[in-house]
């Protein structure tokens, strides 16, 4: 996140209009990995933003490698959110409005590892049951793109 790094040295924790990418890493029972958020101590989604120069695929592959270890050989664009439902403000402060491409990745290789110091632990949910702890922008980005019942 080098790129949202530097922008907020310059203009603190005011909104940023932040692009990203959000990557569903489904296994074979159906189930979606997620990932315990080390700032909020929730379940979210696997992604982040957009680095200068990335396409939003090169983003959800950049960002599975980095939180997870994994790879996939296909990326499924599902959806993009905007406007300000898409608003969230991290706990320490900072507020973004997110424009955020939701891919489904298909043909994964290697084990879910938690790869860096975004995430505590990395587990598949059964999306037919409530996820404890889910994050509210993830609950809501999984409701608006159909996988699960608000």
């Amino acid at each position: 996140m080098g790129y949202i790094m530097d922008l907020r040295k310059l203009v603190g924790t005011r909104p940023l209009i932040m692009a990203g990418s959000c990557v569903l890493v489904f296994n074979e029972q159906g189930h979606l990995l997620l990932q315990k958020r080390t700032d909020s101590l929730d379940w979210g989604t696997i992604g982040g933003s957009l680095e200068p120069g990335e396409s939003l695929e090169e983003t959800a592959a950049r960002e599975l490698y980095e939180e997870a270890g994994l790879r996939a050989e296909a990326y499924k664009l599902i959806t993009i959110f905007s406007g300000q439902d898409m608003y969230y403000r991290y706990p320490h402060g900072d507020e973004v409005y997110n424009v955020m491409a939701i891919y489904e990745a298909g043909g994964i290789t290697g084990s879910p590892t938690v790869m860096d110091d975004e995430g505590l632990e990395l587990r598949y949910f059964d999306l037919t049951q409530p996820i404890p702890d889910i994050n509210p922008f993830t609950k809501y980005v999984l409701s608006k793109a159909g996988y699960i019942k608000s």
